[in-house]
């Protein structure tokens, strides 16, 4: 990892646009003394550095000390988030209604009570009209306490609808912060953990589920009570591999968006991983036709002005469509189109990765080494798959197991056996001792095994019986997650009718197309 992460104004800097560092330069010339200019200097000497560096930088400032160097770059940090603040005030809902606010509370302060509350009534509509109802509360409380304070000529049954008013935002607060709370959780179970492996998790899921959804769960209403709460079962759903009711509230949580088209301007995010989280539903249930009727209404909207208004929300909308074609090439067994996009979307994380967290690109570099193992390249499978198995341990468990145990496959592959032995009784145990082994992983491990002493001629009556005992573990929802990681079927069947892997897969989509008649 470069060293750009230590620096924060490194970051900054470097994440700025053109136009933006040239408003940077005019607001600071307007804004500050003779003296503060020396930032400017500093800012100069930061956007033409490749890496964060201390030592060069104060080379290139000569006239700065080190101590003065931390005051500036302190400085510095402050003036280029307020210039980035007036120029983007705007394009941004959060910032008009926090600059509303923030007029409210001057205008009060200097006693302009009446001209306080007419800025706080015109934020109030621009505010509901955009489901900030968050905003609301600090509005409200602003709004109740010059109310309280002083005599405004409000007339009785004004004071009694804004206490009513009140009371009705409290109770939508508290609903939108349990479920958001709730969805969070159940996202960072999976991150850390993946899919539940066993019926302890899904007692230990479906408690925790329980526990903390809101009662009366019927009577919620509005778009980010309803959002939430579909993000809330859709990683609920997710985590116990329950993929049909994934799917469905894939749809919901979009949908909820399309009932509401001005929060796609306005919750951007939300409806960005809302696209992605659904095209992983179609993946999962092989929907191909779904999949890229979706993926074609995701490239549409990543040319939209609500997909550009942002970095973060140009760099993820690359991301996840990046991630759903090299999906769309996993399930259809295209393999060798997937692996040649994989220079392409490696020099796109490169140019993303102050905004790319890890966990992505874990996903990524295990989705590129399936890539590689489905076309054949076993060697270049195992260096995308070492970089799973020696990074750190803190994230995706499920994923740390089957790199190894597509690594184990990959070496199988090769021909490696003086080392399979070895390598078998490691990736065990590293399954085992993570409460990762399924039935499915077993039997792989018993055919891998006892395929060693068989003749080859006699080793397609062995991979028939390997097959049939784990074809009919396809529908358990357990044991779909090696199918999900793995394809383990397509892979054996290569082995019983001679063909390639991509064949397999390849074909297995054609008789699909032709069953939904496309």
């Amino acid at each position: 990892m470069s060293n750009r992460f230590s620096d924060i104004l490194f970051q900054l800097i470097h994440s700025l646009e053109k136009a933006e560092k040239r408003h940077f330069k005019l607001y600071i010339k307007r804004s500050s003394a003779k003296e503060d200019l020396k930032i400017v200097q500093l800012f100069d000497a930061i956007d033409k550095m490749q890496d964060a560096d201390d030592t060069v930088l104060m080379k290139r400032l000569p006239s700065v000390t080190k101590p003065q160097l931390a005051n500036l770059k302190t400085h510095l940090y402050k003036q280029v988030l307020a210039s980035l603040r007036l120029l983007k005030s705007t394009e941004n809902i959060d910032l008009q209604l926090s600059e509303h606010l923030d007029y409210a509370r001057l205008l009060y302060n200097k006693g302009l009570k009446i001209q306080a509350l007419r800025i706080l009534e015109k934020a109030k509509e621009l505010a509901k009209a955009n489901q900030k109802f968050n905003f609301l509360v600090q509005a409200l409380s602003l709004e109740k306490k010059i109310e309280t304070l002083h005599i405004t000529r409000s007339s009785t049954e004004k004071t009694e609808v804004l206490a009513k008013e009140a009371m009705e935002i409290s109770g939508h607060v508290y609903r939108v912060t349990k479920l958001s709370n709730l969805a969070l959780l159940l996202y960072r179970w999976y991150v850390i953990n993946g899919h539940a492996r066993n019926e302890n998790d899904e007692k230990d899921i479906r408690e925790f589920f329980k526990e903390n959804l809101p009662p009366n769960v019927k009577e919620i209403h509005g778009f980010y009570e309803e959002l939430y709460l579909y993000q809330s079962y859709c990683w609920y759903a997710f985590i116990r591999q329950d993929f049909l009711m994934y799917y469905r509230y894939s749809q919901k949580w979009v949908d909820v968006f399309n009932a509401h088209p001005l929060m796609k301007s306005v919750e951007t995010g939300h409806y960005i991983k809302g696209i992605h989280t659904l095209l992983n539903a179609h993946f999962d249930l092989r929907n191909f036709e779904q999949f890229d009727i979706t993926l074609k209404q995701f490239e549409d909207f990543e040319k939209t002005d609500a997909a550009n208004q942002h970095d973060n929300f140009r760099t993820h909308t690359s991301i996840y469509i990046n991630s759903a074609k090299i999906n769309g090439h996993l399930m259809k067994g295209t393999f060798k189109e997937g692996v040649a996009l994989i220079p392409h979307i490696e020099e796109k994380l490169s140019e993303y990765d102050m905004y790319v967290d890890r966990h992505r690109i874990l996903v990524f570099t295990y989705k590129f080494a399936s890539l590689h193992f489905g076309n054949g390249n076993y060697s270049e499978a195992i260096d995308y798959l070492f970089k799973i198995i020696n990074g750190p341990m803190d994230l995706r468990i499920d994923l740390q197991c089957y790199a190894r145990l597509l690594q184990l496959m990959a070496h199988y592959e090769m021909g490696n056996y003086e080392i399979m032995e070895s390598l078998i009784k490691s990736v065990y145990r590293f399954m085992a001792k993570m409460k990762n082994l399924t039935v499915v992983e077993e039997e792989m491990f018993r055919f891998v095994r006892q395929s060693f002493g068989v003749h080859p001629r006699l080793l397609k009556p062995e991979l028939e019986k390997f097959l049939n005992k784990i074809k009919h573990l396809e529908k358990n929802r357990f044991e779909t997650r090696a199918f999900a990681y793995l394809d383990v079927i397509s892979w054996v069947e290569s082995k019983v009718y001679n063909k390639p892997m991509s064949e397999i897969i390849y074909s297995k989509y054609l008789k699909s197309k032709r069953k939904t008649g496309n």
